[in-house]
């Protein structure tokens, strides 16, 4: 699988790239900043807590700057964003898993507790879905831009077939051919017809 498709600037997709790395990255600003207010010490293990959490000043730091790097992607935008978000999803489900195996022990040395690791599984789910939304799918659809891109061929012939389409009554063909669709759906009269009529 690629992941460096590129997504149309307007496309509706990069919205939700957008917002989701800037919504977690709020948050996690927002548990960064809330620990340097406190003044933790930076290796403090004594389990001081905020916002329900175990913290020390290391790991309000690493939330600091994770944050405004999820914000940074939400500026940027597009392909970044959403690899930015997935990157950054990954890395906290990982952390989760490996401080189920070092709490209450010396190398635990963000003071990690339980509410901790459930904290990094659950952002982590919500930043790797932000970013893997209408991107990493067996079933995308054909008019996104990453299966269009993945399936060029594919796409390349349903476009063909699309501009090779009868107009449907009432729409106008392709400009330059001088008929409407109404024209040929309700053709003028014949000789024969207007001599039978009179």
């Amino acid at each position: 699988m690629q992941l460096s498709d590129e997504l149309p600037v307007d496309h509706k997709l990069a919205a939700v790239y957008r917002y989701g790395a800037a919504l977690c990255g709020l948050i996690l600003l927002a548990f960064g900043s809330l620990g340097f207010a406190d003044r933790l010490s930076p290796f403090a293990t004594d389990g001081q807590h905020l916002a329900g959490m175990s913290t020390n000043g290391v790991l309000s730091l690493i939330s600091a700057v994770v944050g405004l790097a999820l914000i940074g992607g939400a500026i940027v935008g597009g392909n970044f964003a959403s690899t930015l978000n997935m990157v950054v999803g990954t890395l906290f489900l990982l952390s989760g898993f490996a401080h189920i195996f070092i709490l209450d022990r010396p190398a635990n040395v963000l003071d990690f507790g339980m509410t901790n690791v459930m904290f990094s599984f659950v952002m982590g789910l919500v930043v790797l879905t932000f970013g893997m939304y209408g991107r990493v799918s067996s079933k995308l659809s054909h008019d996104n831009p990453y299966w269009r891109r993945r399936h060029a061929r594919e796409a390349a012939r349903e476009s063909l077939a699309a501009r090779r389409r009868p107009a449907r009554p009432g729409t106008a063909l392709p400009t330059g051919q001088g008929v409407t669709a109404l024209d040929l759906a309700d053709p003028a009269p014949t000789p024969t017809q207007v001599q039978r009529e009179g």
